[in-house]
């Protein structure tokens, strides 16, 4: 599969059913678009099975009731939903995109309580989200932009509108030649980075920020379960900029990295 996304053959559930490709649509009067009132996961199917793909599931209903929407499927017809695009596409490899989003209807301001909340599942064939900088290794920006107060955002939900300063962030890595960039939380924090969370070692012992006001990733929960079971000692905590250079190794965790 190959061209704009927009614009490729296959089939895309949305609202309780498969449709085609091209036919999956919005208007342009959709509250999301306007509001930022929209919800998604990024998950990765290997061989057939989405990783943690029920955990996932969960998290978009959560995000979805942090936004006040209320997602109206549960989590298995989510799950059923997103095997179904996969088989439909005959995929056993792929990225899977799960979304939630109020849409268009009788309201058309802030407050939209009246508008249906919808729902959509895509998937592709996806290669590495850094391409040969997850072997040969990334190289980092430091963002302009820092991660807000957990005061001002519901920081625990995975909005479409909190990636907005990840979006700026990551153009302006690029633009220098950087794979990402590293973000910095609203007290100064090291934080993470712009799609992913952030890891690091010293002596021996791994070293995370303490996700308090940014996504606690699923795969990054996974990773830090996986290093205690490997009696690996972790330390979750706030860590200073300044710290940064005495650290020996630095990896991203991300289910789509």
């Amino acid at each position: 599969m190959a061209g704009a996304y927009d614009d490729r053959d296959g089939k895309i559930w949305m609202d309780g059913k498969l449709v085609e490709w091209r036919d999956a649509k919005v208007h342009i009067l959709t509250h999301a678009l306007h509001y930022a009132s929209s919800v998604f996961e990024g998950e990765r199917c290997y061989n057939g099975k989405i990783f943690k793909g029920h955990e996932h599931s969960l998290r978009l209903r959560r995000s979805a009731e942090l936004l006040d929407m209320e997602v109206p499927y549960t989590a298995e017809e989510l799950d059923i939903a997103k095997d179904a695009v996969l088989k439909a596409n005959g995929w056993d490899n792929a990225y899977v995109r799960a979304l939630a989003w109020r849409g268009s209807g009788e309201d058309m301001g802030v407050a939209a309580k009246r508008n249906p909340v919808r729902v959509a599942v895509a998937a592709w064939e996806w290669g590495n989200y850094y391409g040969d900088a997850k072997m040969k290794g990334a190289k980092l920006d430091i963002a302009k932009w820092r991660r807000p107060d957990p005061a001002t955002i519901p920081s625990e939900a995975k909005a479409a509108g909190l990636y907005m300063i990840c979006t700026m962030s990551k153009h302006a890595a690029e633009a220098k030649g950087c794979s990402d960039a590293m973000m910095f939380d609203y007290r100064g924090y090291v934080a993470e980075a712009t799609g992913a969370n952030i890891f690091f070692v010293k002596d021996g012992e791994v070293h995370t920020p303490k996700p308090d006001c940014f996504l606690n990733g699923i795969t990054r929960q996974t990773v830090i379960q996986m290093l205690k079971d490997m009696q690996i000692k972790v330390h979750e905590r706030h860590i200073l900029p300044e710290e940064l250079e005495g650290f020996e190794q630095c990896w991203l965790t991300g289910t789509a990295a």
